[in-house]
């Protein structure tokens, strides 16, 4: 028997909550097209312009526990207000980075961005989580994170058509101001909006605690955590997962002009519709798949076709090649959800803190892209996608050791007990 996604007294705020997913999908998808566009726009390297993912996700990777603390102390609303404001004037710093054409400006609005993004991002994972059995947890997350992949279709296409045409060729504040009006807008909205608390055990003492208690509190849970030898195994395929998706997004358009496969005029759409549409539709299936097959079964195949497609890749085998860049796509479109989904049931009742180490896991996208480029620099493009393959690499081992432990013992069914 099939398991229901969405309990039906939270699906009015999981619609609301699944929006913002939407919203860092679109941002972090610009951030593929901006590498591109700073390497002309601005004269610089392919290594220099991998600092657009770096400072992003070091962002990410410094405000992840704050936003925690923040969400543990105030609330989910409270998480997703500040990152919604603290998003919108990080995108409204590009006006004078335009205006002065200095990449260190860009660089910190980017800076603030990531950190709005690790707000939204601790806040709105565990949420969508908790709002229903936790057996389905992790076909809930992808179907919310469905709605990521949708931001990232639009985002290159969109932002990506604008930059790389005559009439948006030095004007990459335009686009970075509409999202920053339109994000504080939503912080507005999401003040007003009716969001349901989530009740936690009374046991929870953090959520009673005040000052000095309360920061006691909290490092003896991220402490406990630390050394949760299943949560840490679940923060390194995160991080190891992200090493792979940040880094081909980024030098996907490198990738794909580099030997005139495709134009640069037409290289976004091929990013936003090909490979990204590929990614969003994986992530609807495979919430549905959830519902019917072991999450961690489902993880175990994808993991183990993206070694393969990546090898492909490497291998420099002309259309093979290509299109099995087009299949990482599909296999890797489940995995981030479902690993957090995974993992965030080792963190028990103490969600928001597991949330927010969990969400300094993106600060891999910035080592992922700096090492590929430094090795595309080098070596070439295509030898570059042995980094993401080491990535998904340790993602399968993982999936391995959760299928071991998830079935029981004498038990071969991958599928759910009704």
């Amino acid at each position: 028997m099939a398991t229901r996604l969405v309990s039906k007294e939270y699906t009015v705020p999981f619609i609301m909550v699944t929006s913002l997913f939407f919203i860092w999908g679109f941002a972090r998808s610009i951030l593929d097209v901006l590498n591109k566009h700073f390497q002309e726009m601005l004269s610089i390297s392919l290594t220099e312009s991998a600092l657009v993912q770096g400072m992003t996700y070091t962002g990410y990777f410094l405000m992840a526990i704050p936003a925690g603390l923040i969400i543990t102390r105030g609330g989910y609303r409270r998480g997703i207000v500040g990152g919604l404001l603290t998003f919108g004037i990080g995108a409204l710093l590009f006006i004078p980075g335009e205006e002065w054409m200095s990449f260190p400006v860009f660089l910190g609005a980017l800076f603030l961005i990531g950190c709005g993004l690790a707000m939204l991002e601790t806040s709105a994972n565990p949420y969508a989580t908790e709002m229903g059995d936790p057996a389905s947890a992790a076909g809930r997350l992808n179907l919310a994170q469905s709605f990521n992949g949708l931001g990232c279709i639009l985002g290159p296409v969109l932002v990506g058509g604008f930059l790389f045409s005559e009439e948006g060729e030095g004007h990459v504040a335009l686009p970075y101001t509409i999202m920053g009006v339109a994000v504080l807008l939503a912080a507005l909205a999401f003040m007003k909006l009716p969001l349901p608390t989530i009740e936690v055990t009374k046991e929870d003492a953090l959520e009673k605690e005040e000052g000095p208690e309360a920061a006691t509190g909290a490092l003896r849970i991220i402490g406990k955590l630390l050394s949760s030898r299943r949560f840490m195994l679940g923060f390194a395929a995160l991080f190891f997962y992200e090493i792979s998706e940040i880094s081909i997004n980024s030098l996907f358009i490198n990738y794909v002009t580099s030997d005139g496969w495709i134009s640069k005029a037409i290289a976004p759409a091929v990013l936003s519709f090909c490979a990204l549409g590929v990614f969003m539709l994986a992530r609807v299936g495979g919430s549905l798949v959830m519902t019917r097959v072991k999450a961690s079964v489902v993880l175990l195949v994808c993991s183990c076709g993206s070694v393969i497609a990546t090898l492909l890749v490497s291998l420099s085998l002309g259309n093979v090649s290509h299109y099995a860049l087009l299949a990482v796509y599909l296999f890797e479109a489940v995995m981030f959800p479902t690993v957090f989904a995974m993992t965030i049931v080792e963190a028990g009742k103490d969600v928001k803190l597991a949330s927010s180490l969990l969400m300094m896991s993106p600060i891999g996208g910035a080592v992922g892209t700096l090492l590929m480029s430094w090795v595309a620099e080098r070596l070439s493009l295509s030898l570059s996608f042995l980094v993401p393959m080491a990535g998904y690499l340790f993602v399968l081992i993982y999936a391995l050791y959760k299928t071991g432990s998830d079935l029981p013992s004498g038990s071969s069914s991958i599928l759910k007990k009704s």
